[in-house]
């Protein structure tokens, strides 16, 4: 399967950078290019690309509103925010705006390469460092930002026990040595989890979760 890709950066030699990479793979296709978010919207509702590689900080319209709008509309494409900060205060945003994770711009080839398949898969390029720092930077700030999803209630006591976990950044093979079950039964419980939550995932999960209150700010590791 070819993967459709959309280019999103307000710097033009940067786009012709991973343009020219990017199509020598045989497996992808660069279908489109975008200077800001409004042309990104354009460009998506057109060309309809698996997954849309998405700088933050543009003129007109950011990446977080752009990514915000593109997860909301019928195509709905994966998006991979690529940023020059680790971790600066748009990336949150980002996720919380439904990216499905996030890249540094000085990443390797190979890196970029794999997150494009990780994201296209369906999965959340958000492992277990990322997470933790993550947390780190949303400990600062005050608490949850609304009341506690009323979804939640329909969580199994080990569903919440998971989320809790994941929140808190283990990974899957972490989570099954605490908990002392299989991976696979970790694996049921979170794809449970995410059907429940309509979270699509491990990104949007560590939102949902310090947004909602499952886990506070300070609160021990």
């Amino acid at each position: 399967m070819t993967i459709r890709l959309l280019i999103v950066d307000d710097q033009e030699l940067i786009r012709t950078g991973f343009r020219l990479f990017l199509q020598t793979q045989h497996d992808l296709e660069v279908v489109g290019e975008a200077a800001d978010g409004h042309e990104a919207l354009t460009r998506a509702a057109a060309l309809r690309p698996d997954v849309v590689l998405m700088d933050i900080r543009m003129p007109r319209m950011d990446g977080v509103e752009a990514t915000a709008r593109l997860t909301a509309s019928g195509c709905s494409p994966r998006v991979l925010v690529l940023t020059t900060y680790d971790l600066d205060e748009y990336v949150f945003g980002a996720l919380r705006a439904g990216a499905s994770g996030f890249l540094l711009k000085d990443a390797s080839r190979d890196r970029l390469l794999e997150a494009i398949h990780v994201v296209h898969a369906g999965e959340a390029l958000l492992s277990p460092s990322i997470t933790r720092r993550l947390i780190e930077d949303y400990a600062t700030r005050a608490g949850p930002l609304r009341p506690r999803a009323k979804v939640a209630d329909g969580l199994t006591p080990r569903e919440r026990e998971i989320l809790l976990l994941v929140a808190k950044g283990l990974s899957n093979p972490e989570i099954a040595a605490h908990l002392v079950v299989t991976e696979a039964t970790v694996k049921s419980h979170i794809g449970s989890m995410f059907a429940k939550l309509q979270l699509r995932d491990r990104a949007q999960a560590v939102v949902f979760a310090y947004e909602n209150g499952f886990v506070l700010p300070g609160s021990p590791g």
